[in-house]
């Protein structure tokens, strides 16, 4: 706790003005990789990475995974190749520091209460892609307590549809065990992230194919029991 205060705080003081100087947030997004993997290193955690390799850096895409803790984030982000943005509920942008660091690395804020602005939120995240960033979500909306996949938002396929952008799917295994909702301690340990082939938004002609597909895609890497299950549910 103690390596994240003082290096949020070091990485503000350098991050924060180089962002207001250049326009660019590229050096303040480093250093948050920086300490969000040094930070996981010293807690123990390890993360192994698989199927990486199809996802071509030059391009843009939708990563789309399960949500089991609130590790997730900070395991999934570092592991995608170039910047990403992320849909974030909006509480989190009033927390001091990290709100302003959010904000200034084009994370885009969601409130799921409000459908305006679910929908306002879509375009500000098409805008953000539009200029080359990467888009992350977690479609559930909110973690799983016993890993069956919760129903999938909308809104985020519909920005897939939209904007042509392919999905690429991604398991996330192990960081419930960690970090598991509700809990505020964290154990060390192993978490597999699989990485699925891009999906082209352009194969389907209705939006639910696209969230099954996708569906299909993130259960087939979970455990033999959860992937039953989470089939059976989606049929």
């Amino acid at each position: 706790m103690l390596f994240v205060v003082i290096s949020t705080t070091l990485g503000a003081l350098v991050g924060f003005p180089w962002t207001w100087i250049t326009g660019s947030a590229d050096v303040l997004y480093a250093i948050a990789m920086w300490i969000v993997r040094t930070g996981l290193r010293l807690a123990g955690i390890r993360v192994q990475v698989e199927g990486i390799e199809p996802i071509n850096p030059a391009e843009t895409y939708i990563f789309m995974c399960n949500h089991v803790s609130n590790l997730d984030p900070p395991i999934l982000i570092p592991a995608i190749p170039r910047r990403t943005s992320v849909l974030v509920k909006k509480e989190l942008f009033q927390v001091p520091i990290l709100g302003r660091a959010m904000r200034m690395a084009d994370l885009v804020a969601v409130d799921r209460r409000n459908r305006e602005a679910a929908v306002n939120s879509m375009r500000a995240a098409e805008e953000v892609m539009a200029r080359g960033l990467n888009m992350t979500v977690f479609p559930e909306g909110t973690r799983s307590r016993d890993g069956l996949l919760l129903p999938f938002k909308k809104g985020p396929f519909y920005l897939a549809t939209d904007s042509g952008i392919p999905v690429v799917p991604v398991t996330i295994l192990g960081s419930d065990s960690l970090m598991p909702k509700g809990s505020t301690l964290i154990y060390p340990g192993m978490v597999r992230l699989v990485f699925h082939t891009p999906i082209s938004p352009k194969r389907f002609t209705d939006n639910d194919e696209l969230i099954a597909a996708v569906r299909r895609e993130i259960a087939s890497a979970l455990p033999p029991s959860l992937r039953e299950a989470n089939l059976d549910s989606a049929s």
